[in-house]
């Protein structure tokens, strides 16, 4: 099929044979963004969830112009540059202790490439030939290989599955069915004995916004540790907040051996990632010997631009009235939320700190069921920024949102349901 006129540029998760008109975005300033077209759109999804503190916070932009006036691009091997020591720095104040070293990236898919590489080169450089990784049902890591390969098998990799590589699968931990994954996991670990067990903390993002309680993912570290499993948290989109707390891995008070981090670290300005890790799996890599080093980069390491962006997002990590701000949303959230509950419109509605998820009670169910891009076209009509999975309807806006933002965002939520079902 082909349209008459269309426009040079392919558009991620979109089928331009549906969609063949994109909104021109002009600026963004707080929770909201201006269009071509004279509209003001409450950005209810963060921009795909990565904006925290607000499009085009001053803190950010000033960085970023000071930063480009001075050194916008290095080479990372063999040179350094005052911005990546300085996030390199803050970040290990701000997570786990046993996290002693950051290795910069591009964005949440490579630092997942870069951790499962970590993995196996700590096994293969320590003599230990494990290459067996674990995954959750419904797990989404990004969409290069590697993170393909550990998220669930479906729609979003079908055509790619001769580039893939096979992993061992448990189930996700539905509140009925905690006790049944945690056995699957241990019994991944006690008879398989993978190299590593690699789970989104709490959310899983794009598998629908499934939520788990702390004390499961506490369990699924303690039985990984058992059976000297690494544990790599990736928290590309739980981080920096929106379980509520700064890491989601807090919660259930566990430290990674390998995690992370990305879509948040420059509060949504430029594309960078972190994976960290423990001193032993940077040591395993440690030698005279040159066949050891770590041979991951990207062009674009530890862009000096970037990290400057990154360094003022964690100078305002480091201040309580933007923490104050991610527990005042939450409870925003609950609280627009709570209608909900006794509505039969709706199953499953849920929150974990600043994000609330619902589905829509209908028998077309599922990532590409047809009322999703019907949901689409209706909040677009009612300048909201909301991109329901299906029908699965979900609101993560950037922590700066007022109350009646929302109030407007859960309205249209409910005049939807009015008009589709």
């Amino acid at each position: 099929m082909r349209i008459a006129k269309r426009s040079p540029i392919w558009h991620p998760f979109t089928q331009h044979a549906l969609q063949p008109d994109m909104t021109k975005v002009l600026r963004g300033e707080g929770a909201y963004l201006y269009t071509e077209d004279g509209r003001r759109l409450i950005d209810a999804i963060s921009s795909w969830w990565v904006v925290t503190h607000g499009h085009c916070h001053p803190c950010i932009v000033n960085a970023i112009r000071e930063q480009a006036g001075k050194l916008n691009q290095v080479i990372f091997a063999g040179y350094t540059h005052d911005p990546a020591e300085q996030v390199a720095t803050e970040l290990l104040k701000l997570t786990c202790p046993a996290l002693e070293h950051v290795f910069f990236s591009d964005s949440g898919s490579t630092s997942v490439e870069v951790a499962l590489k970590m993995a196996l080169g700590y096994w293969h450089n320590t003599g230990r030939q494990r290459t067996q990784i674990v995954v959750m049902q419904h797990s989404y890591h990004g969409d290069t290989i590697g993170a393909m390969s550990v998220g669930s098998r479906g729609v979003f990799n079908a055509a790619y599955g001769a580039l893939m590589f096979e992993v061992t699968s448990i189930p996700f931990p539905a509140r009925d069915r905690e006790q049944i994954a945690l056995d699957a996991l241990e019994n991944a670990c006690r008879n398989e004995h993978p190299a590593a067990f690699i789970v989104e903390p709490l959310i899983l993002g794009a598998g629908g916004m499934l939520m788990y309680s702390p004390s499961v993912l506490r369990e699924m570290k303690r039985i990984c540790e058992a059976f000297d499993v690494l544990f790599i948290a990736d928290e590309v989109m739980t981080g920096w907040g929106r379980t509520g707390s700064l890491f989601a891995c807090e919660q259930a008070d566990v430290t990674p051996d390998i995690a992370c981090y990305s879509k948040g670290l420059t509060a949504g300005a430029l594309p960078l990632a972190v994976t960290l890790c423990r001193a032993d799996i940077f040591d395993a890599h440690y030698s005279e010997d040159r066949t050891r080093t770590f041979f991951h980069s990207s062009s674009y390491t530890a862009n000096p631009v970037a990290c400057a962006a990154a360094k003022a997002n964690l100078d305002l990590w480091q201040q309580q009235e933007y923490r104050r701000r991610v527990a005042s949303l939450a409870r925003m959230q609950e609280q627009a939320l709570a209608p909900f509950c006794a509505d039969s419109r709706f199953a499953n509605v849920r929150r974990t700190g600043t994000v609330t998820a619902l589905e829509l009670n209908t028998s077309d169910a599922g990532y590409l069921a047809d009322i999703g891009p019907k949901l689409l076209a209706f909040f677009q009509a009612r300048n909201l920024l909301l991109r329901p999975l299906g029908n699965t309807i979900y609101v993560m806006p950037p922590y700066c949102v007022t109350a009646a933002d929302l109030d407007e965002i859960y309205a249209a939520i409910r005049d939807a349901a009015d008009l589709l079902m």
